[in-house]
């Protein structure tokens, strides 16, 4: 089949080496560079792992993530994991975490209760709040997402992708198979797949997404403090008013911070210069979970733009020739590699499209199902 990938992100990236490993003649379309650096795939780092609180179906979805990320190690010959552990702390509502604990249990991940002694053993650079809820999951890590898409990017240029950079579309037409770019090309093919990410409602408008922008920090301790953060885990602070994630500074990237809660507003092509009061509210964020904070410096920021839907599932529709793939709300690329063989699937009537929406939505919890359903696609 000839297929076009509009985007190329981690979503378009990937579903263009599954499509084009499974022998399709695939055309990727990206609107500007590949690293693109105003996508929301590009960043040092994005997090891998199990612990999702209610959505038991994205926990359930992780092993098969991670069977997928495999593939795309083979494919690039290196891996750009690196494996870290989960530290996850609740303070006033301690749901998310407990219903994230029973998964775990489910699915044979060792996971480890802390009492005081034990989170200042593993995390000395935390302050240890009474009545913390605090446990370690042994699984999960960090994805070197810049690095990813840039090596998924060479890979398929290097064998036979054709990897059209600074091409926006401006309209596709689903029934025939159109896709029209910002010169005037018209292209067709037998399917197309849309992954553009916040730019997404521009091409179909009846997506139900919201743009949202976020903004996330570097942060920079001290000698021996930095390097405690270099042997952590990524941390979970999750409680009922939202919260902070951190992601350790491995492989030589910065230790940054972000936050839970969703702006819910902004356009991916404006405002992308973090403002002051943003950078120090999420700094001091930290405040009542980092030790010394003020002997930190915050030595970067960034905007990014999620595809929020309401509920926080993914979509996966197909409507005639065309797949659209959006609404990842902010914990899309750990699912990318697998995502993408879900939509080559869905493209080129491997799998069944309603079947795989349900899979894409969370809305699938037996894992011998959802291992069924993701091995047929990964096949």
């Amino acid at each position: 089949m000839k297929i076009i990938v509009v985007g190329g992100g981690i979503m378009g990236l990937s579903t263009a080496l599954a499509l084009h490993t499974a022998g399709h003649r695939v055309t990727l379309l990206e609107q500007g560079p590949i690293p693109n650096p105003l996508g929301s795939s590009v960043d040092d780092h994005r997090l891998i792992r199990h612990p999702y609180g209610p959505m038991t179906g994205y926990a359930k979805m992780i092993n098969p993530a991670f069977a997928a990320w495999e593939q795309t190690w083979a494919a690039l010959g290196r891996s750009l994991y690196h494996p870290t552990g989960t530290l996850i702390l609740a303070r006033d509502d301690t749901s998310w975490a407990e219903a994230s604990l029973s998964d775990m249990a489910e699915l044979g991940i060792a996971t480890q209760m802390l009492d005081d002694k034990k989170l200042h053993e593993m995390a000395p650079m935390l302050q240890n709040i009474k009545d913390t809820f605090a446990a370690y999951v042994d699984s999960g890590g960090v994805l070197l997402a810049d690095q990813i898409v840039a090596a998924l990017g060479t890979h398929l240029l290097m064998n036979g992708v054709a990897m059209r950079t600074n091409t926006p579309v401006v309209d596709i037409d689903p029934v025939r198979g159109n896709v029209f770019t910002a010169d005037g090309e018209r292209m067709s093919a037998n399917a197309i797949v849309v992954t553009a990410g916040p730019w997404v409602r521009e091409l179909c408008p009846e997506a139900k997404v919201k743009p949202s922008r976020q903004v996330v920090i570097h942060l920079e301790a001290s000698p021996t403090v930095q390097t405690a953060w270099t042997q952590s885990p990524m941390v979970l602070d999750i409680h009922g008013q939202g919260g902070i994630y951190v992601v350790p500074p491995v492989a030589g990237t910065p230790l940054k911070v972000g936050d839970h809660s969703f702006s819910r507003k902004g356009h991916p092509d404006k405002d992308r210069e973090p403002k002051e009061k943003e950078i120090n509210a999420l700094f001091e964020a930290c405040r009542t979970r980092f030790e010394n904070l003020d002997q930190y410096k915050v030595t970067g920021a960034k905007t990014c733009f999620y595809t929020v839907t309401q509920d926080e599932r993914f979509v996966m529709e197909q409507k005639d020739k065309m797949v659209v793939m959006t609404g990842f709300s902010g914990h899309g690329f750990k699912f990318g590699a697998l995502m993408g063989h879900l939509a080559a699937a869905v493209a080129t009537k491997k799998a069944d499209p309603d079947t795989i929406r349900s899979l894409a939505a969370g809305e699938i919890t037996d894992i011998e199902e959802i291992t069924r359903l993701t091995n047929d696609c990964m096949a």
